[in-house]
């Protein structure tokens, strides 16, 4: 795996179209310039990294358009230090990020090949972040609470477990709903049983499927 100053300067160009679509923290910015995102596509696909646009990554799963990244983890308002929960590695991508933002990483995924691959490129990368093979819906008990939780996959509801491996104060970003749309959720626990709801507008994520893994 390579960078060059031509896939630099093709992050430069995608950071100014972020911008200009809203994107208006310089630290998710700047993640955004530090990462190679072309090492989280296969070879072939490298020029579709830095498109603003969904991409298949394998096992039925993409890599979210980097706008949505970028708006998901925005409204996560993650400061250094901070532990958070990520419901679906996936490629990776978005767990570099937030780890670049300083958070201490712990990220969930279901399919044993993507987990596999994420771990040898956030390896590569040097990014120390714990990354688990199993179901997301069950979150990870043994290390929680945590400040923040982020879903990456559309989620049918809102998993009470995930809620309650929240800190007080904490935050979640989840999209929720069933079909090809989902409305993108931050979600503040005020208490054990008080939380406030804000919604973001609809995205369109690959489903959360509960109580499945696949070891392929």
């Amino acid at each position: 795996m390579q960078d060059s100053f031509r896939y630099k300067g093709m992050r430069k160009r995608l950071i100014k179209e972020l911008r200009e679509l809203g994107i208006t923290d310089d630290k998710v910015l700047n993640a955004f310039d530090v990462i190679p995102r072309h090492y989280f596509l296969d070879n072939a696909f490298a020029e579709q990294a830095y498109a603003n646009i969904p991409f298949q990554i394998g096992s039925g799963q993409t890599i979210s358009q980097p706008y949505t990244v970028a708006f998901q983890t925005q409204l996560l308002e993650l400061k250094k230090g901070e532990k958070v929960l990520e419901i679906g590695t996936g490629s990776g991508f978005q767990t570099a990020v937030l780890a670049e933002l300083g958070g201490k990483i712990y990220s969930i995924e279901r399919h044993r090949e993507l987990h596999l691959k994420a771990s040898t490129i956030l390896q590569h990368l040097n990014y120390n972040v714990r990354l688990s093979f199993g179901d997301g819906f069950k979150g990870l008990t043994t290390f929680a609470p945590f400040n923040k939780i982020l879903i990456t996959c559309g989620a049918p509801f809102v998993p009470d477990e995930l809620l309650k491996q929240l800190n007080i104060g904490g935050i979640m970003i989840i999209p929720v709903g069933e079909g090809s749309k989902q409305v993108m959720q931050k979600i503040t626990k005020l208490s054990d049983d008080d939380f406030e709801t804000k919604e973001f507008g609809h995205f369109s994520f690959v489903p959360m499927l509960e109580k499945k893994v696949n070891k392929s």
